[in-house]
């Protein structure tokens, strides 16, 4: 058996085609049977968050494991195998045990170090356990994966800042306010572990007064009363949300939350001049996609954010380009001798190879071994045999690889004689 992950991230596809995606948790252990019921799969885990959907598999070859989960993936979301391929990476042997090291290491998410990844992997394990879905191989791999980013976290400090999802978001609504959040009123709606997430971190930026609402009122006033928030029934919703300058919706609701009727009525009873910020952190939205362009209203979701982060990487580009003199001079092999600014090793000390930095993903391709890049077809159309990755064993020892064995096949390359192999 050889290992295949497949996904779709924020990298690589949009909200619009995330949502279509992404599993809700009822419905993983059903997305889980057929999965490991296709004739190249036999062992597999799904992991759904916000913003990535991805399947870790056991398969008997590369081109029909590839198959067998492209058409899972169509069935799920109604979108069609040969349009869904130009949404999906794809890593197979080493490379995707080293994916999914920078997964749980927090360095392939949308805010580099957010350990709220850890406990989504931990779920999407036990979930495969529950099904009866997983294997020795996927076994191991996940444990290894969850003590790789374990000691990223501990040994690193990767997650000093305590960045996530919820902070990047504010710090879109930070630039639509005037720069300060302090003292203005927020609404969270939803009270699950990203609803709790927004408040603690609303909590701790200094946003308030703060209301909380959810289908279950239960869960709202426990949230509430442990963090001085109010609870609002979420009959009265249209009401809160006329009242506050900041919303930040997540919840698990397959259909839009925030209707546009929902929006325009609060947004006609609202007083402030300022506008009512939205910061939609689910998927499937919260917010009804012809509710955005209302006056008055600003919606920030998993598009806006990226879009947020690209801006920030060109910025800190271009200072860094600007400052280019005041660098160190760097040694003939490229690198800095002191070695200063190098992310730290998963494992304590030293830097990462360049082999285990988080992968730059692109819409259809597939990196391969040594940082090529090859374009993948859809499911039945015929591929290079380099789309098989043979990264080195080294890459995957640097990254904390110890008990999962080397899985890609040795393969002919094109234009060698028959019997030639690497």
């Amino acid at each position: 058996m050889n290992l295949l992950s497949i996904g779709a991230s924020y990298r690589t596809a949009d909200v619009a085609v995330l949502e279509r995606l992404t599993i809700p948790e009822t419905e993983v252990p059903a997305i889980l049977q057929k999965l490991v019921a296709q004739p190249y799969v036999s062992e597999a885990v799904v992991v759904s968050t916000c913003n990535r959907v991805e399947v870790y598999a056991a398969v008997s070859g590369f081109h029909g494991g590839l198959g067998d989960i492209c058409n899972v993936f169509a069935q799920h979301s109604g979108i069609p195998a040969n349009e869904l391929a130009g949404h999906l990476y794809v890593h197979y042997g080493e490379a995707a045990v080293r994916h999914s090291f920078q997964v749980s290491s927090g360095l392939d998410s949308m805010v580099i170090g957010e350990a709220q990844i850890l406990g989504q992997l931990r779920n999407a394990y036990h979930s495969a356990t529950e099904s009866d879905t997983l294997g020795r191989l996927l076994h191991e791999l996940m444990q290894q994966a969850l003590r790789v980013g374990k000691r990223a976290h501990a040994e690193t400090g990767i997650d000093k800042a305590g960045q996530s999802v919820v902070t990047a978001a504010l710090d879109v609504a930070a630039e639509h306010l005037g720069g300060d959040l302090t003292g203005r009123s927020a609404l969270v709606v939803g009270a699950g572990a990203m609803g709790a997430l927004s408040i603690a971190t609303l909590t701790r930026t200094g946003v308030g007064p703060l209301r909380i609402t959810n289908r279950s009122a239960d869960r709202a006033e426990r949230l509430a009363e442990a963090y001085g928030a109010t609870a609002v029934p979420i009959e009265d919703l249209e009401r809160a949300l006329s009242e506050v300058d900041i919303v930040v919706s997540a919840t698990a609701s397959t259909q839009p939350v925030l209707t546009r009727d929902r929006l325009s009525t609060a947004l006609a009873a609202r007083t402030s001049p300022n506008p009512l910020i939205v910061l939609d952190l689910a998927v499937p939205r919260d917010v009804a996609p012809d509710a955005a362009g209302l006056p008055g209203l600003i919606v920030v979701d998993i598009d806006g954010l990226a879009r947020a982060g690209r801006r920030r990487d060109r910025r800190g580009r271009a200072d860094r380009r600007r400052r280019g003199g005041e660098l160190p001079r760097l040694d003939a092999r490229g690198g800095d001798r002191a070695d200063r600014g190098r992310p730290a090793h998963p494992r304590g000390g030293g830097r990462l190879g360049r082999d285990a930095q988080a992968p730059r993903s692109a819409p259809g391709i597939h990196r391969g071994a040594a940082g090529r890049r090859f374009p993948y077809p859809a499911p039945g159309r015929p591929a290079d045999p380099a789309l098989a990755d043979r990264a080195g064993a080294a890459a995957g020892r640097r990254a904390g690889w110890r008990s999962v064995r080397r899985a890609a096949p040795r393969v002919v390359r094109p234009g060698r004689p028959p019997g030639h192999t690497r």
